[in-house]
């Protein structure tokens, strides 16, 4: 089984469980930090990920930090469940899954917009109710700068990509060219 299906079913699971109780955000926060938190430690996730440290030892620093962090008990339990099933080395991208769960959950896109210049903020805002008006969806917006891109604007919404960028209808001219001759 893939990283990307253990990652997503835990990541369910778990939306399951604090979006029952109301604590999605806050849950999802906590382990934010703890991912933040082992990324920014290689040690800390070299014992997690090492087969010849003992489970105890494990579970003894993580207990600590549970501790030290003071989360949650859901966020507490979900950390020591994957502990237990050695997962905790991939609680980035159960994270990743995670959030985006949640966004489901919440009818909420993301769309990462690429442009060849800095966009204004009354500009993004229109994008966003026009993204928001065509998906149905609230959207989450990330913007990019590529200046390669000459103008124009690339948006990406999950797997679909909408170019109406000058790079994008240059290369269609070309293709046509070439095609023609």
């Amino acid at each position: 089984m893939s990283l990307q299906t253990i990652a997503r079913r835990y990541a369910v699971a778990l939306a399951d469980v604090v979006t029952t109780r109301g604590e999605s955000r806050e849950v999802q926060e906590e382990l934010s930090a703890w991912g933040e938190m082992m990324r920014t430690n290689p040690q800390l996730l070299d014992v997690f990920r090492h087969p010849s440290i003992a489970y105890e030892q494990k579970q003894r620093v993580a207990d600590a930090l549970i501790e030290r962090t003071r989360v949650r008990p859901t966020t507490a339990n979900f950390l020591r469940v994957l502990l237990q099933n050695h997962r905790l080395a991939e609680l980035g991208e159960i994270n990743k899954y995670f959030a985006q769960e949640l966004d489901r959950r919440s009818g909420v896109v993301e769309a990462r917009v690429t442009t060849a210049r800095p966009v204004a903020a009354q500009a993004q805002e229109t994008l966003r109710a026009k993204l928001g008006t065509m998906t149905g969806s609230k959207v989450r917006l990330e913007f990019a700068v590529d200046e390669d891109l000459i103008g124009g604007v690339v948006t990406r919404i999950g797997s679909t990509v909408y170019d109406g960028s000058v790079r994008g209808q240059l290369q269609q001219i070309k293709q046509k060219m070439v095609g023609q001759q």
